[in-house]
This record gives C-alpha cells, structure tokens and sequence, in this order.
C-alpha cells in the first residue's frame, strides 16, 4: 500500500524533466507470448499502448530498460481541456460529432479539476496490459474524448509507474494534427485517468492487416504525415523510440496520429543512450551497442514503416537471433512489386550510418513523396492525378 500511497502523490506532483538527470533499471516487462500471422517470431503484449486491442499483434519489446528516475516537483494536478468552440476544427482532429446522440460544446476556460462522475462512459476501445480505454463523453460540454483507465496496483507490481509519468509529462505538451492529443490526467485511489483525443478509426495496425499492404498513394500520404509529426517532436527535442503501425492511430477522416508515448524521451542534448523499443524496428546503432545515439533512431524506424506499409511485414522479421544479425548488417531486399521512387526513400532511410540517413525536410520533397502528396498538405491530400498523354496528342 505504501507504493501505491507514493504513486499517487507521484500524479499530484506531474511536471516535466530531462531524462537526462538520473537513471536506474526497471524490471522486465512480463511477457504473453504469441505468433504473428505472417513469421515467426514470438512477441509480447505493449506495455502503453493508448488503445492497444487485445487480439491486435504487439511486437517484441526489449526488456530491462534503462529509464529516468522523475524527481517531480510541486505542480498543480488541475488540466484545462482546449476550447472545442469550432466543430470543423474538432472533425479534423478526429473527433466524432456523435455519442449517444450528442455533438460537442464549448469547453470551460478555466481550469478544474477532474473526476470520473464529469464523464459518461461508453464502448470500450481497446485493452492494454494495466487498464482499458473507453469511449467517453464530459457530461457537462458533451466533449467526446477516449478514457485511459490505468489500475495504480498494476503499474506497481508492473514496475512501469515512471514509465506512466513520463509518457504523460511528454504527451500532455504536445499539440499537432498528427500526434494523439492527451488534454489532460485525473486518479482516484486505485485508479489513474488519462482523458485522451479520440481517433474514430481505431488501429493504424488493423488497418493494414486488413489490406495486408497499402497501395503507394496511402503509404505515401501515411510517411508524408509521419515526417510532419517527427519534425514537430525533434523540434521539441523528443524522440518518440518506439514507431510503429501498433502505436498508430487513424482519425474520423483518415489522418493518422501518434500515440504511446512511453518510451519517448525528452532530450535537449538529443543523445541518449537506453536500448529500447520494438526489435523489428530497433536501429543498427542500438543493437550494435554504438554508445549514444541521436533522434535519427526515429528516421531508421520511419525505414522500417515504410517498408511495411508497402509490404506489409517488417524488412529484418525473423528469429530474434536472426534479426538482430539482418539489422546490424543492413540485411534486406525490396520486393520488385515496389515502385522505384518508394524503394529509393526506404534505401535512402535504412543507412547503418546514421548521420547519412536522409533528413525529414529532404523526404518532403523526395519523388515518392510529392507523387502522391498534394504540395503543402503535410500528406493530408492526394496529389492530382497526372494525366497520360496519347501518341497523338504529344505529336501534335
């Protein structure tokens, strides 16, 4: 009882830190093994998953984490949501205008302090490894949002409780069109609550599982809004480590968003040196053991989602011994159905060098990108079509 008492003065006492200041080791994270449908190899359950389902794939995490130690000072637990006063503003973030036939209202500018009896609580959306996430609607406003509950015993035992407080001093700061908004946090004694942005098209992961592969117009689209997110983050000097089509959502009108922010790190120096992440998608500089590396982790993993939404499994899935060995080595092939311009981008992204990979700005106007992006949409609309001339017209 008394880890628990701690981690609730812990949540009343949020602000944000650099990981920087002091680490130590939390435990392995417990595994439920499981196969994927496509290879071999044997996964656990996401720790953080915003709204991971629990019949959707969680890859391999890696396990005895180096992470910060969060020396939280005095702070107001108090949240303001952001004012939802434009409905076609609300839309675009991926809002949906209904829950029991509701739509939603202006938000309170001042701030208050939340608990469970302000929502009403509809069909759950997910199921992760310490909690549930809901459909949920603020019962005053009829603000229409997603309820991350978290159980405190669970996060306790789990040894994760820091890596809760991180993920929302990280979150809570972060405003984009295409990062999953987390307006804010409450707890009650045995429970913590993240009142998070509700992305009304479920899974990225699903999504693809479905198609399989996505054409090259929506993997285009899809990286062109991954590479707006990421130049916001390392702008802001987060590196989210951890990218992936598990950690993605999709919004009410297809834009997709970022979500699980639990092992992203904020890091002013942007060097850091915590192995951590998916296998599949871990960098060559982190399994070769190089020392620091830099938020260009991020730009191999963005590779690595390329390469998978056109060809709907990762580029170095194997056994893990194996896997390990392929990433070290560059070990990959791009299969022939894979246009020319898109195998270019993903060649250009998975360098075992990584200060030779290619920068975000120089991938918003790569080929691939501006094929199939309409220019200053940030990957938000399709490009137009680009009409074939007949023989007979270009003779004329």
């Amino acid at each position: 009882m008394a880890d628990v008492a701690n981690l609730e003065s812990a949540f009343e006492r949020i602000t944000v830190q650099d990981e920087n200041e002091d680490q130590q080791v939390v435990a392995a994270k417990t595994a439920t093994s499981y196969h994927k449908s496509k290879g071999s190899l044997s996964t656990t359950v996401s720790i953080t998953g915003l709204a991971a389902s629990a019949t959707a794939a969680n890859r391999m995490k890696m396990p005895s984490q180096k992470l910060a130690v969060m020396n939280a000072t005095k702070a107001s637990a108090k949240v303001v949501v952001p004012s939802q006063s434009r409905p076609a503003e609300n839309a675009a973030h991926g809002h949906r205008r209904t829950l029991t036939e509701s739509v939603l209202y202006s938000q309170p500018s001042s701030a208050k302090q939340w608990h469970l009896g302000m929502f009403e609580i509809g069909k759950p959306l997910g199921k992760g490894k310490f909690g549930h996430v809901y459909l949920a609607k603020e019962r005053v406003t009829g603000f229409v949002c997603a309820l991350k509950v978290l159980h405190k015993d669970e996060l306790v035992s789990g040894k994760v409780e820091k890596l809760v407080r991180r993920e929302i001093e990280i979150q809570s700061h972060l405003a984009h069109p295409n990062i999953l908004r987390l307006f804010g946090h409450f707890h009650d004694q045995k429970r913590v609550f993240l009142i998070l942005e509700f992305a009304g098209k479920g899974e990225l992961y699903k999504h693809l599982r479905r198609e399989q592969r996505f054409p090259e117009w929506k993997a285009s689209q899809y990286i062109a809004q991954m590479v707006a997110a990421l130049k916001y983050l390392h702008k802001k000097h987060v590196m989210h480590r951890d990218i992936k089509p598990e950690n993605i959502l999709v919004g009410i009108h297809g834009e997709i968003k970022i979500s699980d922010f639990g092992w992203s790190v904020h890091a002013p120096n942007n060097r850091r040196k915590t192995m951590c992440g998916t296998l599949d998608y871990l960098p060559p500089e982190m399994i070769v053991g190089q020392g620091t590396y830099s938020e260009k982790i991020d730009l191999w993993s963005l590779g690595v989602l390329t390469y998978e939404f056109l060809c709907g499994e990762a580029p170095f899935e194997d056994t893990q011994t194996m896997t390990h060995r392929r990433i070290a080595r560059g070990d990959y092939k791009v299969p022939s159905y894979v246009s020319a311009e898109a195998k270019d981008l993903i060649q250009r992204l998975l360098v075992l060098d990584p200060e030779k990979r290619i920068s975000l700005v120089e991938i918003e106007q790569h080929p691939w990108i501006l094929k199939h992006c309409k220019a200053g949409s940030g990957g938000r609309e399709r490009a137009p079509a680009t009409k074939v001339r007949s023989s007979e017209e270009r003779q004329s």
